[in-house]
């Protein structure tokens, strides 16, 4: 029996079973092309963040961050150095620019520094030509700077006796009160020491092996005991400045971490700064800084520190600082600068249209802040609503209409993200004349620290860290004040170690301080 001729029914059939197998094979490509194009998307974005990253570490590496030019200077010194070493003394510039010959400004030299005159007369007392007398025509002088090397001295005290002749009493001068019982170290040396260790970052045990090299045999263990004692004497003074901060109606704060060892492990510890200082708004109230250290890194030690502040606080954009502004007491004001930095970091590795924007606005707005700084708050809020507000909107537009097209995993978009977030705290600056666009005061403030931290990484235990708090804090008021801190702190520990009044603390603030002239001493029986 032969087969039968399969129908046009089922060639159709067939038909469409060929053309739904083709149809499903097709939109199995398309989803792997797809899955492909993401796959090859998402591979890209992660060679641009990882590329952007390479870039920002070879910056903080090698290269120049967005405000300094450290690489660069350190090139330009060593330039200068080899052009100076090989060329004579007469062939070098000695005054400034004229007629595109290039030569250098002449300075002059700080007034209030110490000056030893020289009078250099001539070798004959007539003229060398005819023999006839001189006469005065005037002089010629010129100043140059010169270094007295620190050489430590020992001061011996001698306190002479007396008897009367009539009733055989013994007169003698009051032995003098030392800082530290039976110690060998003056309030001036405790307070060289301390700046040192806080100002400029050396090691107790540097300091140790600097002193030796002139001759002073002092062991660390001494140094670091003798500092702590005087450091002590320090501590109303800086009670007395967190009390007159959280007066103030604005203050900027910032921290950096701040490893401290305990048994057994190490905390990851933070430095606290808490900073009110507002004279770019032509306020006559003293600049004051303070410092706190924490175990760990939270809000609730901001709070726990502010407590009963009410004002402005300004600072980046920590969580942490979230909790502090539920209250309603404490606005939040944020930082243009971080904003800036976020955005700079990417268009300096990857420059585009929009990054190139909105650099350019930053830059403007900065501009005009620069122009109206030390102005009244009046004239301020006046020429920022004027000039300023312009260009915050435009540039929230931008980053507004620039984010929809991008994706979400995009460093750029992820910068945009950050200030559209926070834009109310980033713009409240433009309502406040008193405020600044930025948290800068603040980060000024931590840099000292977070530069002395590499020479010595940790804190021994938390008393230390809050030792360093107090005299850190000392001096970085004195230097907001324009005060010698070395000077303050050897005058000031003297002062309250010979039972200075507790009501009279306001007289030895940084602000307020007179570098006392030293008294004849009163005889005592």
């Amino acid at each position: 029996m032969s087969e039968q001729a399969p129908s046009t029914a089922d060639f159709l059939a067939r038909i469409a079973l060929l053309e739904a197998a083709v149809a499903a094979r097709d939109i199995t490509i398309a989803e792997r092309d797809e899955q492909l194009r993401r796959e090859r998307a998402e591979a890209a974005l992660r060679i641009q963040r990882l590329q952007l990253r390479i870039d920002r570490f070879n910056r903080k590496a090698f290269g120049r961050s967005s405000e300094k030019l450290g690489q660069m200077l350190l090139e330009l010194e060593d330039l200068e150095t080899d052009v100076a070493a090989g060329v004579p003394d007469a062939e070098l510039p000695i005054v400034a620019d004229t007629d595109n010959v290039r030569v250098l400004p002449v300075r002059k030299l700080n007034p209030n520094l110490p000056r030893k005159r020289v009078i250099r007369e001539p070798s004959c007392a007539c003229c060398p030509g005819c023999g006839g007398d001189l006469r005065a025509m005037g002089e010629d002088s010129e100043e140059m700077l010169d270094l007295v090397a620190q050489a430590w001295q020992v001061i011996e005290t001698v306190r002479p006796k007396y008897s009367c002749r009539t009733c055989d009493k013994i007169i003698q001068a009051p032995a003098p009160i030392k800082a530290i019982a039976r110690g060998k170290l003056s309030y001036a040396a405790l307070a060289h020491i301390m700046m040192a260790k806080w100002g400029y970052h050396l090691p107790f045990y540097r300091q140790a092996q600097m002193m030796a090299a002139k001759g002073v045999d002092i062991e660390r263990s001494t140094l670091a005991r003798s500092v702590g004692y005087a450091a002590a004497l320090l501590d109303p003074i800086y009670n007395r400045i967190r009390e007159i901060g959280r007066t103030r109606t604005k203050i900027h704060t910032d921290d950096t971490r701040f490893p401290i060892l305990a048994p057994g492990k190490t905390h990851k510890g933070a430095l606290w700064v808490y900073v009110a200082d507002d004279r770019n708004s032509g306020s006559q109230e003293p600049p004051i800084a303070w410092y706190r250290a924490t175990m760990g890194r939270a809000g609730e030690s901001v709070m726990s520190e502010l407590a009963g502040f009410a004002g402005t606080l300004q600072a980046d954009g920590f969580t942490g600082y979230n909790q502090i502004y539920k209250g309603g007491a404490i606005r939040e004001a944020a930082c243009l600068a971080h904003l800036r930095c976020k955005i700079f970091d990417i268009h300096e590795s990857q420059p585009t249209k929009l990054s190139t924007t909105a650099m350019a606005g930053i830059q403007a707005i900065y501009r005009i802040e620069e122009e109206i700084r030390g102005l009244p708050p009046a004239e301020r809020l006046a020429a920022r609503r004027r000039r300023t507000r312009p260009l915050v909107r435009a540039l929230r537009r931008q980053l507004m209409r620039q984010s929809n097209g991008l994706s979400r995993h995009a460093d750029i978009a992820k910068a945009f993200a950050y200030g559209t977030k926070r834009w109310r705290a980033f713009n409240r600056f433009l309502y406040d004349g008193q405020l600044e666009p930025d948290n800068l005061i603040a980060e000024r403030a931590i840099r000292g620290f977070t530069v002395g931290r590499r020479n010595w990484l940790f804190s021994g235990n938390f008393a230390a860290a809050e030792r360093s708090a107090v005299v850190l804090s000392i001096i970085e008021t004195c230097k907001l004040c324009g005060v010698d801190a070395e000077a303050y702190m050897a005058d000031v520990i003297e002062r309250i170690q010979n039972d200075w009044p507790a009501s009279r603390w306001d007289e030895l603030m940084p602000w307020n301080w007179v570098r006392r002239q030293e008294m004849p001493l009163p005889l005592a029986a």
